[in-house]
């Protein structure tokens, strides 16, 4: 065994919207977003895709590059789970910056 261990940076959060429960997990990567499982562009309905997109553009796709975003989620309809995946998202990459990350990037 080695002596140094590699510390891997993860952060999980949730979200919530009415029965629907997000869980997110947050790690240095290589920009990839899943949800359940499947990218973010395959999410349905196709719809309410862009309130996935939502984060992503507001804070530039620079913040995202560098991470690993997968959630899963449960329960609800699928417009309360958009909404809980789309929380749980931001929360992470709040706490993700505030744990690992300068406090001036944090705004």
């Amino acid at each position: 065994m080695s002596d140094k261990a590699k510390v891997v940076k993860r952060i999980k959060t949730f979200g919530k919207k009415k029965n629907a429960l997000a869980v997110a997990t947050i790690e240095e990567g290589h920009g990839n977003i899943r949800v359940n499982g499947t990218p973010i562009q395959l999410v349905e309905p196709a719809g309410l895709r862009t309130k996935l997109y939502e984060p992503v553009l507001i804070l530039g796709g620079e913040r995202f590059k560098g991470l690993n975003i997968r959630v899963k989620v449960r329960g609800g309809g699928q417009t309360a789970q958009i909404y809980a995946i789309r929380q749980a998202i931001c929360k992470g990459i709040v706490a993700f910056n505030q744990k690992y990350v300068d406090e001036e990037t944090k705004r």
